[in-house]
């Protein structure tokens, strides 16, 4: 069974550009790279190279004689001869090139010969993205793939583009959306947020039509992070970065959310777990929220390196790390109020990263109770994102948008589980719209 992603689009685009880089697709574990690819090589390819340096480390000596198109195929033939390779019709497939990154060397020969097709792929984890990057910075194109986001979760469930095209037409126009679709839609989103996005755990509850076995399925992907913790970050302290992943859903259950380094271990220092976080953050594990010194515009150098928030890059995995008692309360009593609301600003995390913004930030004014959980903005707006469980005031958003002393923010945005409306320059959706924020606040009228 076939999961239909985002990716495939983006996949068809790429070959159809002129004169197309090779294509580095970077991500997680198990988050559907390798078999988006084939689906894609199967549709579109009359012959496919695929070579996967983890279960094939022969193939890890096709560089010994060199880094031009030339060379590597001729090594490749040498290794299989009947591999064929046909100028125009070829697409090329390293997998696992955290394996053998030093492949990417070849990435700029390729390029520039343009007789194949080159994609590659792996869980790029920790320093080894640097390495290729520096061998084949200008000559390669680079796309992030995640585990499933709602919508692609929708697509498995047989929901077509229809659903979310009408979705941000509602959120544009900020008109409600019909009861049905109020009752619908949180049922949904409650069993995506259990699941979360890996696409193993999807395929399993797609074909069983039950949860069974999916809660396995989350800690076996767990303890698989953790051994590849162990295995691929070299040169760094594996303690610490065992740490920092275990510690994420302790922190998030405090009522500061705010990562403390110094809760993780006596004596633990920022600088000393400064590249166990970012180590995480490359392998595409968690996301990282940094606070703003100030909400204004611009964002970028605009916060705090050493004062953040970490999220699971998938909300089922933390899920899934959730002590008994949470998660006994979110399966029974559908409480996704648990963990202090952690699991609220998890999920909206997350879709804001799989909708396409790069960074995610929030505020805490020192010595005062304002504080905001998100910010993204616009050409020319900075925009407070606030996350309720449930409905209620929104003390902190109202102060930003009326205070003066903001003068870079005019309107706010609150997801709760109401239904859309605009009241006070706040326009209130339900969380399970959060994956079309950033392409309904492009239509640039909303707020009009």
């Amino acid at each position: 069974m076939y999961l239909k992603r985002k990716l495939d689009d983006k996949l068809i685009s790429w070959r159809n550009e002129t004169d197309h880089k090779p294509l580095i697709i970077r991500g997680a574990r198990q988050v559907g790279k390798t078999e988006s690819i084939r689906h894609f090589a199967e549709n579109n390819y009359n012959n496919v190279i695929e070579i996967n340096f983890a279960l094939e480390p022969a193939y890890k000596v096709i560089t010994q004689d060199g880094y031009t198109a030339d060379a590597i195929i001729k090594a490749i033939s040498r290794i299989d001869p009947s591999k064929r390779f046909i100028p125009g019709h070829t697409l090329i497939f390293f997998d696992e090139l955290q394996e053998h990154p030093d492949i990417s060397t070849s990435l700029k020969s390729f390029c520039q010969d343009q007789r194949f097709d080159v994609i590659c792929s792996g869980s790029i984890l920790g320093l080894h993205y640097k390495k290729i990057e520096s061998n084949s910075v200008g000559y390669k194109t680079d796309i992030e793939l995640r585990s499933l986001d709602f919508e692609e979760f929708l697509f498995a469930l047989g929901y077509d583009e229809r659903l979310s095209s009408d979705l941000k037409e509602h959120i544009i126009s900020a008109k409600p959306l019909d009861a049905a679709l109020m009752t619908k839609m949180p049922e949904l989103f409650l069993d995506y947020c259990i699941l979360g996005g890996m696409p193993a755990v999807i395929r399993s509850y797609i074909e069983k039509e039950t949860f069974e076995g999916s809660l396995a399925l989350q800690k076996q992907l767990l303890m698989d992070y953790e051994e590849d913790i162990i295995k691929y970050a070299e040169g760094m302290d594996q303690t610490r970065i065992l740490n920092v992943f275990r510690h994420i859903p302790v922190q998030l259950a405090k009522e500061n959310k705010k990562f403390q380094i110094s809760k993780v271990a006596n004596g633990a220092r920022f600088r000393d777990y400064r590249g166990s976080i970012e180590w995480l953050q490359n392998a595409g594990i968690i996301n990282i929220c940094h606070c703003l010194n100030y909400p204004e515009l611009p964002l970028k150098g605009n916060y705090d390196e050493s004062s953040y928030k970490i999220y699971m890059a998938d909300t089922g995995l933390l899920v899934a790390m959730l002590d008994e008692e949470s998660a006994y309360d979110l399966r029974v009593n559908k409480n996704l109020g648990t963990y202090k609301g952690a699991l609220y600003e998890n999920i909206i995390a997350d879709a804001l990263k799989k909708s396409g913004y790069e960074q995610l930030y929030y505020y805490k004014k020192e010595n005062s109770t304002l504080e905001e959980d998100f910010f993204v903005r616009t050409a020319d707006e900075l925009i407070p994102v606030e996350v309720k469980a449930k409905k209620g005031s929104s003390r902190s958003l109202s102060t930003l948008i009326k205070s003066d002393s903001y003068p870079d923010i005019r309107h706010g945005i609150k997801f709760t589980s109401g239904n859309i409306g605009l009241e006070n320059n706040i326009l209130t959706l339900p969380h399970f719209t959060a994956y079309l924020l950033k392409a309904a606040l492009a239509a640039n009228t909303i707020f009009k």
